[in-house]
């Protein structure tokens, strides 16, 4: 809802300019490339139910602010940047922190289950927030939707608050100490499945993960479709996400079995969603498409929680944190240059070719650093790619 209504009243501010809402996105993810691996070692440093109530005290603070500007009317389009800043270091605190709070609610063992039953809540947003942001604007103003939203985070904090201490997993803390920052970057170059990991996720999540660039486009550009089939193919996107999500939630095991079969699949999916014929046709391919790029996060998530030691678990997630989320920046503009010099279908098919290509990558490095010949590493990969899809 704030996402929504915030790129509605820049438009009104501005007479509906482009620029003033890349700005303003521009700027909402400044402080994950600058801040993340502080925000992770924050995370290990402070009880992650303490920290999680002050940033989330703080984003609900930041979205009552632009409300009561809005509703008073002396709202100026730098205040809106200056507070999408903010909003910016909020999450870049929140995010690694609520990531590895996860295992500390359920426990390592079950931690995959948690990480999925988080992403289904995710999509479950994505296909009701957006849709009801627009409702409040249309009939009550955009005022009311960031009023809404700042008053959504009481209940976080009330259930933040209501949690029994004695049923938490709680991992000790770290104490402070110089040379933290560095010795997470250290922890993570020294394992290479962890940096094959995040190599992975940064060139899937940078390049493939562009959709609400590339459905508008395809909506838009191919299909010629209005502004309600539009949305009708963004709620199908995240229907498969959401599926994506429950299916991962059964799910007892993961790996890099399981991470490079993901990332072949949602590859090949992008490809094929680039190549359909019809509105039709491409709306039935978004479903597997989001089942497959939630069951590449979770897996990926899992994993990376799973193989790290619980002291580095909140520098690691701020690392995992800044590779998922910092390519957005490069790959959303990048996404809509090839869209328009080479057309939309094309940017859908180089984000999984790229996708694939990534896997494949990884896959050999991978098989070449435990001594597997390559082939018999990328032939296995891929049969359980086909058997998934």
């Amino acid at each position: 809802m704030q996402r929504v209504a915030q790129d509605w009243l820049v438009l009104e501010l501005t007479h509906n300019s482009g620029t003033a809402i890349g700005i303003t996105t521009g700027l909402q993810f400044l402080p994950l490339l600058l801040f993340s691996l502080w925000g992770g070692m924050i995370a290990d440093r402070y009880p992650k139910r303490k920290v999680l109530m002050v940033t989330q005290a703080a984003m609900g603070a930041l979205a009552l602010i632009l409300g009561v500007l809005a509703v008073t009317g002396v709202v100026r389009i730098w205040q809106v940047y200056l507070l999408a800043f903010g909003l910016g270091l909020a999450t870049v605190v929140d995010n690694p922190t609520r990531q590895s709070f996860v295992v500390e609610m359920v426990g390592r063992d079950e931690l995959r289950n948690g990480i999925a039953l988080n992403s289904a809540v995710f999509n479950l947003a994505r296909i009701t927030g957006p849709a009801l942001a627009g409702l409040v604007i249309s009939v009550v103003g955009t005022a009311t939707a960031f009023f809404l939203n700042a008053t959504s985070y009481l209940a976080v904090l009330i259930s933040l608050r209501l949690m029994r201490q004695s049923a938490l997993h709680p991992s000790d803390r770290v104490a402070r100490a110089k040379g933290q920052l560095r010795a997470g970057l250290i922890y993570v170059r020294t394992r290479p499945d962890l940096l094959m990991t995040m190599v992975l996720v940064f060139f899937i999540a940078t390049f493939g993960m562009n959709f609400t660039v590339t459905t508008a486009l395809m909506s838009r550009s191919v299909f010629h479709t209005g502004a309600g089939r539009f949305g009708v193919a963004s709620a199908v996107f995240a229907l498969g996400a959401l599926i994506g999500a429950l299916v991962a939630a059964r799910r007892s095991r993961s790996g890099m079995r399981l991470l490079l079969a993901t990332a072949l699949l949602f590859g090949a999916l992008e490809v094929l969603s680039g190549m359909m014929p019809t509105f039709w046709a491409f709306l039935v391919l978004l479903v597997p498409t989001g089942l497959a790029v939630i069951s590449f996060s979770t897996a990926a998530n899992s994993t990376t929680q799973l193989s790290v030691a619980a002291e580095m678990r909140g520098r690691v997630m701020g690392i995992y944190m800044l590779v998922f989320l910092g390519g957005a920046p490069l790959g959303a503009p990048l996404t809509g240059w090839v869209a328009q010099e080479f057309g939309p279908r094309m940017s859908l098919i180089s984000g999984g070719v790229i996708s694939v290509a990534a896997a494949v990558i990884v896959g050999a490095l991978l098989a070449r650093s435990r001594g597997v010949p390559v082939r018999s590493y990328l032939r296995r990969r891929t049969g359980l790619a086909r058997a998934a899809a």
